[in-house]
This record gives C-alpha cells, sequence and structure tokens, in this order.
C-alpha cells in the first residue's frame, strides 16, 4: 500500500505539477520554504464556568517546542520544530518536512487568575487552562445625604 497526497482543488494539483516539473530537485525547494516556515495552528477557545481552554492543533511537535509567556495581559503562545537533518545515505523523491514556527498572542480578559495557568500536550493538542478568579462579592454600602 502506498500514500498518495490528494488535491480535490484542479488549480491546487496544477500548481503542484508545475512546480514539480519545474523546480523539482534544481532549486531545493528555494521559492517554497519561506512560505512554510511560518503557520498558524488551529486554535480553538473554550469558555465554561470555572476557566477558559485554548486548544492548540500542534502536531508533530515536542512539549520542549513550545515557548508560553504572559506579559500584563498578553498571552503568547509559540512553538518551534527544527527540520531533520538530511542523511546523505538516504534518497529522498519527495522531502516536505520542514522547520516549522508559529506564535500566537491574545489578550485575556481580567478575570483570568493568571498564577493558575496550566498547560498539556497530548496526542498533537496543546492545551491551556486559563482559570477564572473567583469574583469578589460586593457588598452594598448605604451613603447618607448630610
Amino acid at each position: 500500500m502506498s500514500l498518495v497526497r490528494f488535491r480535490t482543488n484542479p488549480i491546487e494539483r496544477s500548481f503542484d505539477q508545475m512546480f514539480k516539473n519545474v523546480f523539482n530537485d534544481d532549486f531545493d525547494g528555494f521559492f517554497v520554504k519561506p512560505f512554510a516556515s511560518q503557520t498558524f495552528p488551529a486554535v480553538n477557545v473554550v469558555e465554561g464556568k470555572e476557566n477558559f481552554r485554548i486548544d492548540f492543533s500542534v502536531p508533530g511537535f515536542s512539549k520542549g517546542d513550545f515557548n508560553i509567556k504572559l506579559d500584563g495581559n498578553i498571552l503568547t503562545v509559540s512553538g518551534e520544530k527544527k527540520a531533520e537533518v538530511k542523511k546523505e545515505e538516504e534518497n529522498y523523491t519527495m522531502r516536505e518536512f520542514t522547520h516549522n514556527s508559529f506564535s500566537r498572542s491574545f489578550t485575556l480578559p481580567e478575570t483570568v487568575n493568571p498564577e493558575q495557568i496550566g498547560a498539556e500536550y497530548t496526542d498533537g493538542i496543546l492545551k491551556l487552562t486559563l482559570p477564572k478568579r473567583e469574583e469578589v462579592k460586593q457588598k452594598a454600602i448605604e451613603i447618607k445625604v448630610s
């Protein structure tokens, strides 16, 4: 059994074939690589009663590939995966695994408790849990008019 990349869009297939024919190994993907190095992973943001959750679809990364920073109320999640070093004894007929990196930033609402933000990476999904602060109950204060 062999795996074949399937394109449903005829224009996409035409461009794939054109690049395959014209730039096969002569330029080693010179024109394509700059566009493939920066991607923006799909993200789901869910609000629950107790927390917010941000799920990133980032298959192929390792836990150590991620950098998560909180600066004020700006949460920045980035990742970088280096391409494997090409082994001389292997003769690739097609090589599409490349260097990948991404960076996404989110403005967090005041209700998020920054001290308890957590992250977990399982099965290609990076899940950030952002617990909400316990709301301070407001007391009614009576103000006398003098």
